[in-house]
């Protein structure tokens, strides 16, 4: 029997992330305390054939459309309103101002971490789920799917991802958005350390499109209380020769203040778009989020009724 006084706390996240791979670390948050709560909100009650979309590795070969790859030479799946309750989109920032590491893991750890989790999740309760990794560009992308394999490749691009440019999602938003054909649930992973203005569009844009969205707001214990005392060099984590030695103690009243206001702004839009938002910190468990999203899919469930 392992010893579990060797164990990690799930309650760290910063001992989570040294325990092992992301596969590893997620299965142990969902399967130790989360997996059973979730009901998917878009459960089917039918078999009823939904729509082709085209095959990817880890999909299940009987779901082939044999006739279709008869006429196109292409291979697509069949989809049924049974097998698709939940299409759901993982949007992660990787930025380089996600590399912020402070007194914890670094913001786009925890948000690795919690992408997987919530994947592995979902997945598990048959759900279809996509990726979108972005900075400028997007990095990394996986086509929503369920399937044995799709945890192993959600987590495998999550894998390949570093943190290091500048945020743009208006961009990333102008390529995805015409392949989301059908109604889906997209989860957006940041800092929101974009314009406002320019992130709200992106929201609004999911919005019109009827799509649900959750933002779930990552930020790092210093940003909440900027806790420095002795002069300090601080540098743009998005433009590395941006460096500046400032006195904290002259900065920390005007910070605050600036903080405050982009944070009550940011929850003013996202209230005017219908968009649900969440913050957490780094030195918040896991289950605080995950706990949150479930939260969040009841309600909405119950909206829908």
């Amino acid at each position: 029997m392992p010893d579990s006084s060797s164990a990690p706390p799930l309650q760290d996240p910063t001992a989570l992330a040294k325990f092992g791979s992301l596969e590893v670390v997620a299965k142990l948050l969902v399967e130790g305390d989360i997996i059973g709560q979730h009901k998917s909100p878009y459960k089917g009650a039918s078999v009823e054939f939904v729509e082709h979309r085209e095959y990817y590795p880890g999909d299940e070969i009987r779901h082939i459309d044999w006739r279709a790859y008869a006429k196109t030479g292409r291979y697509f799946i069949k989809e049924y309103e049974d097998e698709t309750n939940l299409r759901c989109n993982l949007f992660v920032d990787c930025s380089g101002s996600m590399a912020y590491a402070g007194s914890t893991l670094s913001k786009f750890a925890y948000a690795r971490q919690l992408a997987a989790a919530l994947g592995y999740l979902l997945l598990a309760q048959r759900d279809s789920v996509g990726l979108v990794a972005f900075d400028t560009k997007i990095r990394e992308r996986c086509e929503p799917a369920t399937g044995h394999h799709r945890f192993q490749q959600l987590v495998a691009a999550l894998d390949r991802c570093k943190p290091g440019r500048e945020t743009s999602l208006g961009p990333v938003i102008e390529q995805v958005l015409p392949r989301l054909h059908r109604r889906s649930l997209v989860v957006l992973i940041s800092d929101c350390f974009d314009g406002i203005d320019t992130l709200a569009t992106a929201l609004k844009r999911f919005r019109h499109a009827r799509h649900e969205v959750l933002l779930i707001q990552v930020v790092a214990p210093e940003e909440e209380d900027f806790p420095f005392a002795r002069p300090t060099q601080f540098r743009s984590l998005e433009q590395t020769t941006d460096r500046r030695l400032v006195d904290p103690h002259r900065l920390r009243k005007h910070y605050l203040e600036q903080y405050a206001e982009f944070n009550r702004e940011l929850e003013r839009r996202c209230v005017g778009l219908g968009v649900d938002r969440l913050k957490v910190t780094t030195a918040d468990p896991y289950y605080v989020a995950l706990g949150a999203f479930l939260d969040e899919r009841t309600k909405a469930k119950g909206r829908r009724k």
